[in-house]
C-alpha cells in the first residue's frame, strides 16, 4: 500500500482512495461493535452471565400493534458488524440482520401487543407488559435484562437504558427484530385493508393516512384511544 501511495497514475490513486474509504468504514464499524459489546459486558456479574436486550416498535402509530423483542446474543458477535439501532438501518439490511440474529442468537423472542390491549391498558402499560412477556418467553433465561428506556418488573435483574438501541448490541438486535416483525405485520394488514396504505406508513399519522381515515373511517386495527381515531369514534 505504501508503494501505491507513491504511484503517480491517477487511476491508481483513485483506486487507493476508494480502498481507503472502505477500510476506514470497516474499522469504524468494528469499533462501534466493540463499544456496544463492551457496554453489555459491564452488566455481567461473571463472564458466563447472559444479558438480554429488549426493545419495541410501534408506540406512536395510530394503527396496528406494538411489537417487542428480546435477544440474548452469543459471546462471539463478530458476524454482527453493522448492527445498530433499527431506525438508522435501511430496510434490506434490517431484514438481513434479522435473519442473522434468529440464526445465531443464544435465544430470542417476539411479542405482539394488539390494538385492543393498547386501548385497554394505555400505550405505556401495554408496551411494558409486552416487553416483560418477551423477556419471559426467552427459551434460555437471562441473568440480566437491558430494556430500552423502560423499567420492567421481572424475576431477574433489569435495567432501563436511555437510548439503549444506540449503546447496547443486544438492545440493537432486539430493535431489529421488533421493527422487522412489525413491518411484516403491517404489510399483511395492508393487504387486508388496502384503502389505508399501511405498507407505506406502517400506521403512523402521515398526511396520506389521515386523509384515508377521513375518507373511510377507522378499521379494526386502528387504536380507538388515539386521536384523531378517538374523536372519529365519538361522531354521531
Amino acid at each position: 500500500m505504501e508503494e501505491l501511495k507513491s504511484d503517480s497514475r491517477k487511476s491508481v490513486q483513485q483506486l487507493l482512495a476508494s480502498w481507503q474509504r472502505r477500510f476506514d468504514k470497516k474499522l469504524s464499524l468494528l469499533r462501534d461493535l466493540e463499544n456496544k459489546q463492551s457496554f453489555d459486558r459491564q452488566y455481567k456479574e461473571h463472564p458466563a452471565s447472559l444479558v438480554a436486550g429488549i426493545d419495541e416498535a410501534g408506540r406512536g402509530p395510530l394503527a396496528g400493534p406494538v411489537v417487542t423483542a428480546a435477544v440474548i446474543l452469543p459471546e462471539d458477535c463478530s458476524a454482527f458488524i453493522g448492527l445498530d439501532d433499527s431506525k438508522i438501518i435501511a430496510k434490506a439490511k434490517r431484514n438481513e440482520l434479522a435473519l442473522l440474529i434468529k440464526q445465531q442468537a443464544t435465544s430470542w423472542s417476539v411479542h405482539i401487543q394488539p390494538p385492543e390491549a393498547i386501548d385497554r391498558l394505555n400505550i405505556f402499560q401495554a408496551t411494558k407488559q409486552s416487553m416483560e412477556a418477551a423477556a419471559n418467553n426467552l427459551s434460555t433465561p437471562p441473568d440480566i435484562v437491558l430494556a430500552d428506556a423502560m423499567k420492567l418488573t421481572l424475576s431477574m435483574t433489569s435495567e432501563a437504558i436511555i437510548k439503549g438501541d444506540a449503546k447496547s448490541l443486544c438492545i440493537a438486535a432486539a430493535s431489529i427484530l421488533a421493527k422487522t416483525g412489525r413491518d411484516d405485520l403491517m404489510d399483511e394488514y395492508a393487504e387486508m385493508y388496502p384503502q389505508y396504505g399501511f405498507s407505506k406508513h406502517a400506521g403512523y399519522g402521515t398526511k396520506d393516512h389521515l386523509a384515508a381515515l377521513e375518507a373511510h373511517g377507522p378499521c379494526p386495527i386502528h387504536r380507538a384511544s388515539f386521536e384523531p381515531v378517538k374523536s372519529m369514534g365519538e361522531r354521531p
